[in-house]
């Protein structure tokens, strides 16, 4: 059997007349895919109206006859090279194409931005580059075409592309190639150009199809969001739709947001015939796991090493259709997936008029049809992706009182914000965009960033075993820090002292500086007394189960008496009252003052997997 040939769909965008159309009709002419006599007939039709036969009238034929009278949005054009089939997405305005867009209608992977050489950069060009960077394209190529009309000069495309350069990364734009072409004449379009010996890099073609296209659906990240829980005889069978990865039995995974863990026991079906021990993407299954928790609707499996973000504050790019104001600080319900949640915008950071692209002054509502930059905050953590990422879990949609009036996708989720925000005093803030992710530095340097918390008593040796950990680890050729609470006492706490609530501020404090070391890629040991399972529960929170390891240092009074003996001068019960955590840790026990620090550390050290 023949296998599937591979997909991508690209969207294909400039200013008028700057040649798009022409464009789209050249790629549709060199590639054969246009019906059979379908040239023909349009040389015809412009023969008989006494014009001159352009490309750019092949994409009006195809497209008026898909329309067959029609009022459609969104326009597909197929056509064909060798190594795959492409969809070329075509909107009649930007409204229409962004509304698309962030419903799902459309989906493009991949742009090629049309510039024309005389005219240069002009308004609209720099309102497309926008609209690629608020819906997350990043593979973005941009044809300078009418090379032409400029006697194919180097100098001039140089200009161009500078002056069109500076403008995109300034919106977070960075362009895999800019190729000179004239699209009328079919220079750099399917064959190499002998006019512009200049430039030695690929033609349209060579580039479209040399972009490494997405995994597919399947072989992505699981995510399974729950949609229901039923009971059936002695079982508990948890239901829903797989909308990326694949799911086999036994697979270990975590259920988020709580991220407890478990196994698949089984993947039921309706009839035995039907059973299978592996459900992939698209599919609708139910399945048993082999503990059991109190699962609910809106919750997300996913597999163990490729969590879901759960958090309460992101940045977001919405459109807004409904006929009421979408106003700051209103109370709405968002839906994202089988999650619904209350949130506001604490944040409107750019509203943009969807048809003109102009951008509004007053922050403080959207309008029907806009399209506005927001930080959003969730009334509770809710389990969600970065759109480019994650298409369905990394849209939503908005419900004011009981009618649907939005949509939006996730736009960027900053790395050391993936938890629960309590509350954020500052207004008008927004999450800035980061070109560099968490996971670009820990493939730099070839480890994963973490926090091991390192807690006990005054007196355990917490200190001792901190620095051996850490010289051990810069050995192994890691990159380590080691962050001593008391050393934060003479700075960024000097303001605290040693009462219940100024400890808990002391360790959300640690654990913030701390989640940002290891937001860096780096193993941070913090040694914290942090006698309250609370403190400690809302430092896993802040880091994130996923990157917290907690090792408890524990020890006989007699030994801690003999070791600290200024702090426990005093033979109080009450000294020794610590709050041990009810998930689990790495235990350590010291037995006597003068233990062997080296022995500890050796144990730790495997304990990781260093």
């Amino acid at each position: 059997m023949a296998r599937d040939r591979e997909n991508l769909n690209i969207v294909v965008v400039g200013h008028v007349d700057h040649g798009k159309s022409t464009l789209i009709g050249r790629l549709l002419y060199d590639t054969n895919s246009l019906p059979e006599g379908e040239i023909e007939k349009v040389k015809k039709i412009s023969e008989d109206n006494g014009k001159k036969f352009e490309y750019a009238y092949l994409l009006d034929a195809f497209e008026e006859e898909q329309k067959q009278g029609i009022t459609i949005d969104i326009t597909m054009l197929q056509f064909f090279t060798q190594k795959r089939d492409y969809v070329i997405i075509d909107a009649p305005g930007h409204k229409e194409f962004l509304k698309n867009m962030i419903s799902g209608a459309a989906s493009a992977e991949a742009a090629i931005l049309v510039v024309d050489a005389k005219e240069g950069v002009m308004e609209q060009s720099k309102r497309h580059g926008y609209i690629l960077s608020l819906i997350g394209i990043k593979k973005v190529f941009v044809a300078i075409n009418k090379m032409d009309l400029v006697d194919y000069s180097e100098k001039r495309f140089n200009e161009v592309q500078g002056e069109f350069n500076e403008f995109l990364n300034n919106i977070n734009i960075y362009p895999e190639k800019y190729i000179p072409i004239s699209a009328s004449k079919g220079e750099n379009i399917a064959k190499k150009s002998d006019k512009m010996s200049w430039y030695n890099g690929q033609t349209v073609l060579e580039s479209m199809d040399n972009i490494e296209k997405d995994k597919g659906i399947e072989e992505k990240d699981l995510r399974f969001p729950i949609q229901d829980v039923y009971k059936f005889d002695n079982r508990r069978i948890i239901a829903g739709r797989i909308q990326s990865g694949t799911l086999k039995k036994g697979d270990e995974i975590i259920i988020y947001p709580s991220g407890k863990s478990t196994r698949v026991k089984s993947i039921e079906a309706w009839q035995e015939k039907d059973k299978s021990d592996v459900a992939a993407a698209g599919m609708s299954v139910g399945i048993t796991l082999e503990d059991e928790f109190y699962n609910k609707r809106g919750e997300v499996i996913c597999h163990r090493g490729s969590p879901i973000t759960v958090g309460n504050v992101f940045n977001a790019n919405v459109f807004w259709l409904g006929n009421n104001k979408l106003v700051k600080d209103k109370t709405y319900k968002l839906k994202i997936e089988t999650q619904e949640v209350k949130f506001n915008i604490i944040s409107v950071n750019k509203i943009i008029d969807a048809a003109t692209l102009n951008s509004s002054e007053n922050l403080n509502f959207l309008k029907k049809n806009d399209v506005a930059e927001v930080t959003i905050k969730t009334e509770e953590p809710i389990c969600f992706d970065e759109f480019s990422q994650f298409q369905s879990t990394g849209r939503f949609v908005i419900v004011d009182d009981y009618d649907i009036s939005g949509g939006g996708i996730i736009s960027n989720i900053e790395d050391s914000l993936k938890r629960e925000i309590k509350e954020v005093k500052s207004k008008n803030i927004s999450i800035r965009k980061r070109l560099v992710s968490r996971k670009d530095r820990e493939l730099k340097l070839g480890q994963k960033g973490r926090v091991i918390w390192i807690t006990g008593l005054p007196g355990c040796g917490k200190n001792e075993i901190a620095v051996k950990l850490e010289k051990k680890l810069v050995d192994l050729g890691k990159k380590v820090y080691y962050l001593d609470s008391s050393h934060l006492r003479f700075g960024l706490s000097s303001d605290l002292t040693f009462n219940s609530e100024d400890a808990h501020e002391q360790t959300r404090r640690i654990a913030e500086v701390a989640n940002l070391f290891a937001d860096s890629g780096t193993i941070t040991i913090v040694t914290s007394v942090s006698r309250f399972k609370e403190d400690r529960e809302y430092a896993k929170n802040i880091i994130g189960a996923e990157n917290y390891v907690e090792i408890f240092i524990d020890a006989p009074k007699e030994v801690y008496k003999k070791r600290n003996p200024t702090v426990f001068s005093e033979d109080s019960d009450n000294i020794f009252k610590y709050e041990r955590a009810d998930y689990p840790v790495i235990m350590l026990y010291i037995d006597n003052p003068e233990f062997n620090s080296d022995v500890k550390v050796k144990d730790i050290i495997k304990t990781l997997g260093y």
